[in-house]
């Protein structure tokens, strides 16, 4: 029986290794999907090693690595749960196997990323802030903690869900998308394995597959959201001066800005 408290810890545990080795790149694209420019991930990495040093690649870190556990836990329970649920639902309406895990993983991934924005969408407006600050002298925000003060000071708490609906439109259907093409990718790459070459499911054969199949689930996911998660990301990060006061953007405001300086929302 899975031990689901250890089976918690070691997820969170896990993501949070990952979340550490892949941050860089999400600062870059970060600072790639706010700049008003087109500006290739070369010359912003060069810019912010010459400017930042090492430190500029792990901007907001804390903040984001402070809400991994309670936001990995609340995906991670709906996710099981969700999964389990809809799984005995197709089971009972007499649907194939690979329809049935396709429609139960696909289910527990848009609950699961629901669940999980109730949290992290706070966490991904003060770590962007301050993912996309340049040279340290120039700061806004002397840290997240600062960044927490100043926001809900000029915004209110309205402010920390900034882009919410968003959130939810980016990470629902791309985890829906996700784990529906990570669980048909799995099940045609070991029938077409097994079938030519009559390998049995093993260890290492395992591995493989499941890093093919998250590889090809990334890929569609990602391709699927991208547009959205820019706009996302400037709705959550930019603001715009109007009389004099500054204020939050609006979707569509966002939208055609990156519409007149890029032609299209990528």
């Amino acid at each position: 029986m899975l031990d689901k408290s250890r089976f918690f810890f070691l997820g969170a545990a896990l993501f949070s290794g990952v979340s550490t080795a892949l941050y860089p790149i999400v600062v870059l694209k970060t600072r790639q999907q706010v700049s008003p420019t087109r500006v290739s991930c070369a010359n912003i990495s060069l810019a912010i090693a010459r400017l930042e040093g090492l430190k500029g690649f792990y901007k907001g870190f804390g903040t984001s690595l402070l809400g991994t556990i309670p936001a990995r836990a609340l995906y991670m329970t709906a996710l099981e749960i969700t999964k389990s649920s809809v799984g005995q639902a197709t089971v009972r309406l007499g649907l194939s196997d690979t329809t049935s895990m396709a429609v139960s993983n696909g289910a527990a991934g848009l609950a699961s990323a629901v669940a999980a924005q109730v949290v992290w969408t706070p966490i991904d407006v003060v770590s962007q802030r301050l993912m996309v600050q340049g040279d340290l002298s120039l700061n806004k925000y002397a840290n997240g903690f600062d960044a927490f003060r100043k926001i809900l000071y000029s915004d209110g708490p309205r402010g920390f869900y900034r882009g919410f609906g968003l959130s939810i439109l980016t990470y629902a259907p791309s985890n829906a998308v996700w784990w529906a093409s990570y669980s048909l990718s799995q099940k045609k790459i070991w029938s077409r394995f097994k079938g030519p070459h009559g390998h049995k499911e093993d260890a290492r054969g395992s591995v493989a597959v499941q890093a093919l199949s998250a590889a090809t689930a990334s890929g569609c996911s990602a391709l699927i959201t991208m547009p959205v998660d820019t706009i996302k990301t400037r709705l959550q990060v930019l603001d715009v001066e109007e009389n004099g006061r500054r204020r939050a953007m609006t979707v569509m405001q966002t939208f055609c800005i990156i519409c007149r300086y890029n032609h299209s929302p990528s």
